[in-house]
């Protein structure tokens, strides 16, 4: 079938002016309408918000909530695990001696029957006929029959004995094996636990430092304030001693001088000679792992790690510890490395 066709001299009306003005209109119009949908975000893709240092801590709380419920069933079954066991290996001590003494008495009827059976009837028979003593083997058949009732009395009393211990035995290594499965299933359910509570860990944020003994401290920016920190903080506790430098003992300026060292910095022992190994900064701009000097003298220093906090080894008589830096005149910050 032909296709209708314009002829090529009639062309296609333009529309009005005021029509193709109209239309440019509605199309900046719908422009601007996207532009802004896209900037308040209607099509823009939801970005995913970190998890905060709280929220982080939350979990981490949450999970040891569990933890510690498992950790303290384990230790439950653990410790009446290991008791049972001591009673279950005492028992099997006290049945092998009675295990014995009943062989030891069935080997002894068994060699009284066998006696009889081979060399008694024969031996009494030719008794009587010799002696002329004809009550000769009836006597030797009672005592016969005596002896062996007795030693069947002796059996049974240590058969009862032994299904007495053997009742108790089975009992514990009941509880034993019971015990044994609980303990493995608490432990899966304890590394579970644990491994969830590292990954939270792992999942701060690289400025967050959580260290023994001190709160957890924020605004870390070098990996080496943050070995300085978990080192001085793990000294908390341990004793002031004028001159010491630890690993057991510090002054002042001998726990700053350890805690940098761990971090590969060198510091001088001595506050005079840290203040001008390193650079100064304002009290506005301190952050954690910087050095926080006292009185005029310099004759005090810490180790900053922020909220006005820091850990030092203060005087004689207390060890080091967290304290604030606002009980004493601060001299100046200063930043090693």
């Amino acid at each position: 079938m032909p296709v209708a066709s314009l002829p090529p001299h009639r062309r296609v009306p333009e529309l009005p002016a005021r029509t193709r003005g109209a239309r440019r209109a509605l199309t900046r119009l719908l422009t601007l309408c996207a532009a802004v949908l896209v900037g308040v975000g209607v099509f823009a893709v939801p970005a995913h918000a970190e998890p905060t240092v709280d929220e982080i801590e939350a979990k981490i709380d949450k999970e040891w909530r569990k933890l510690e419920p498992t950790i303290e069933q384990y230790n439950k079954v653990r410790s009446e695990l290991r008791v049972n066991r001591r009673k279950s290996a005492e028992l099997e001590k006290k049945i092998q001696p009675l295990q014995l003494e009943s062989e030891l008495a069935l080997n002894r009827i068994s060699e009284l029957a066998s006696r009889y059976y081979i060399i008694g009837p024969s031996y009494e028979l030719g008794a009587v006929l010799v002696n002329s003593r004809p009550g000769q083997l009836g006597e030797q058949l009672t005592m016969l029959d005596r002896v062996a009732s007795e030693q069947r009395r002796q059996i049974e009393g240590v058969l009862a004995v032994q299904a007495k211990y053997n009742t108790e035995k089975e009992k514990f290594d009941t509880l034993v094996t019971t015990q044994s499965k609980q303990q493995k299933e608490l432990a899966e359910k304890r590394k579970s636990i644990e491994a969830e509570i590292k990954r939270l860990q792992a999942a701060m944020p690289k400025t967050v430092v959580k260290a023994t003994n001190c709160p957890t401290v924020n605004g870390v920016v070098t990996e080496a304030a943050r070995i300085a920190i978990r080192t001085a903080c793990a000294q908390v506790g341990k004793p002031y001693v004028f001159g010491a430098t630890g690993p057991n003992s510090f002054d002042c300026s001998g726990l700053t001088q350890y805690a940098y060292r761990a971090a590969g910095i060198s510091l001088t022992h001595f506050t005079g000679a840290q203040w001008n190994q390193g650079r100064a900064i304002p009290r506005s701009e301190a952050r954690p792992g910087d050095l926080v000097f006292f009185f005029s003298d310099l004759s005090h220093v810490g180790l900053y790690i922020g909220n006005d906090l820091m850990v030092h080894a203060p005087r004689a008589g207390k060890p080091v510890n967290v304290s604030s830096i606002n009980h004493m005149p601060v001299a100046g910050f200063r930043r090693p490395g």
